[in-house]
């Protein structure tokens, strides 16, 4: 029992998902609300779940295929948080356009099944089907709108390049199983460790990297993210653009430093060029970039090349560092595509950065709620995203590698300008559109609520530090 005690928290929405979906098929279009409800109740008691059977120390489950750990606990809570704060402000957005169904809450829970699987697999079996639960999820509800032939063609191509992506990463996992002959996580470990490295380990290395940096959409990798974020339903690419970050952190942690690293020296330089390359094609090309789904596409391959810059410094510092990276992006992206919802209506896509065109005359404290994002997200003090790129920087400089920080301060410096360009959008541009901004009460207390937790975190980030510090250590 045990076992069982230890996996509650995804036996608990393994369960809710299925009676949601049980549910919902006894529904009127008229009562979905009950759907969405339920599903925001579920993802409520199973954060409850797992903080009332929060481990003392490591658990193992399942012979070893299975780890809850404070790190595990920290990252599904955000999961939770961010996957409850994607619900809430896309209720309205579908609402508008004829999508309020239970299949996008079924398959929404289900992504956050395959995420918490992710974060808490500790062998390369267990990893691989959590990540394909999420995938599969993913896959279906960029094609959630079947009328939309844009999003059709991007639910296309993110299945067959996820499905290449998931097949190297399979064979990367199939190789390092054969060398070693073990799926365990620490068996790996161990065996690599007395072994060493060979031509087929390494080979092995290269194939998982690979799947990791497609997984992440590291350049170049990347050239999913751009179309799937702008051709997906904004409700669905706000779900893409969050949570799922924080499982592949989860997952690149798992396999390459505690699965991997004794081959740190080999990853690192394979990182490094990940990290600069998406550095900079993610800051330059979304220079060019109208369509604000699409800037902030390749801003996530730019805030991805940040994330990898911690895991290869190969410190706890910097695996600290990268973990604070993950959960504060997860809440920025949540902000900022909630900002595109906030902005949409019925019959009306907020896609274009013109649509942010004088939001200060329109709603000056949403103005103020997007510039805190936008902000952070450019790493402008006093917000989150100051402070999580300088700890990223400081990790790396300790390691001696100042020429790779000084390469990640420059292209941050130049991403800067596309968020500065729609900061002056909103505040000296005259607003194109004058209709009125009627989001709900509860859309618009989350929201402020988004905005006001980056800025926050940027005033007092020591606590969440500390957390993924002690959850890294411990």
């Amino acid at each position: 029992m045990s076992d069982y005690m230890t996996a509650l928290p995804e036996i608990f929405l393994l369960s809710m998902a299925c009676v949601v979906l049980t549910v919902d098929l006894f529904l009127k279009d008229s009562q979905r609300n009950i759907t969405y409800l339920l599903s925001q109740v579920s993802l409520g008691l199973t954060l409850l779940l797992t903080l009332a059977y929060q481990p003392h120390g490591t658990q193992l489950a399942f012979n070893g295929t299975f780890i809850s750990d404070l790190m595990s606990v920290v990252l599904k809570c955000f999961v939770y948080v961010v996957t409850m704060g994607v619900l809430l402000y896309s209720r309205r957005y579908l609402q508008d356009r004829g999508m309020f169904k239970g299949e996008y809450y079924v398959l929404g829970l289900f992504g956050v099944l395959g995420m918490m699987i992710m974060i808490s697999a500790y062998s390369m079996l267990s990893l691989y089907l959590g990540l394909e639960l999420m995938s599969l999820s993913m896959y279906a509800m960029v094609a959630f709108c079947r009328n939309s032939k844009r999003a059709s063609e991007a639910a296309m191509k993110y299945f067959v390049l996820g499905a290449l992506a998931s097949g190297i990463l399979l064979y990367g996992m199939s190789i390092i199983y054969g060398m070693t002959g073990s799926l365990n996580i620490i068996e790996i470990s161990r065996s690599l460790a007395e072994q060493g490295s060979s031509v087929g380990v390494l080979l092995g290395l290269a194939f998982i990297v690979v799947g990791l940096a497609f997984k992440l959409g590291a350049v170049p990798f990347h050239m999913w993210i751009p179309d799937v974020y702008h051709g997906a339903p904004t409700a669905v690419t706000l779900y893409i653009a969050s949570a799922p970050k924080i499982a592949a952190f989860a997952m690149t942690m798992r396999l390459l430093v505690e699965g991997l690293g004794s081959l740190q020296a080999d990853w690192q330089t394979m990182l490094m060029v990940l990290a600069v390359l998406s550095l900079g094609l993610g800051n330059i090309v979304a220079i060019a970039q109208s369509s604000i789904k699409r800037m902030l596409a390749y801003s996530t391959i730019s805030h991805v090349g940040f994330l990898l810059l911690g895991i290869l410094a190969g410190t706890g510092e910097g695996y600290a560092a990268s973990m604070f990276y993950a959960l504060t992006y997860a809440l920025m992206a949540l902000g900022g595509f909630g900002m595109i919802l906030f902005l949409s209506r019925k019959g009306f896509e907020a896609e274009e950065l013109d649509d942010f065109k004088g939001l200060n005359e329109r709603s000056p404290w949403f103005a103020f709620m997007m510039l805190i994002i936008l902000f952070s997200m450019a790493g402008i003090p006093p917000t989150v995203g100051f402070y999580a790129k300088l700890s990223v920087l400081t990790a790396v400089v300790n390691v001696d590698l100042i020429w790779l920080a000084t390469v990640a301060v420059i292209f941050s410096v130049i991403g800067a300008f596309y968020y500065l360009r729609a900061v002056k959008m909103m505040y000296f541009d005259a607003a194109e559109d004058q209709s009125e901004l009627q989001p709900c009460l509860s859309f618009r207390f989350a929201l402020s609520a988004n905005g006001l937790t980056v800025l926050a975190l940027g005033l007092f980030p020591a606590g969440l530090m500390a957390l993924c510090a002690a959850a890294l250590n411990g």
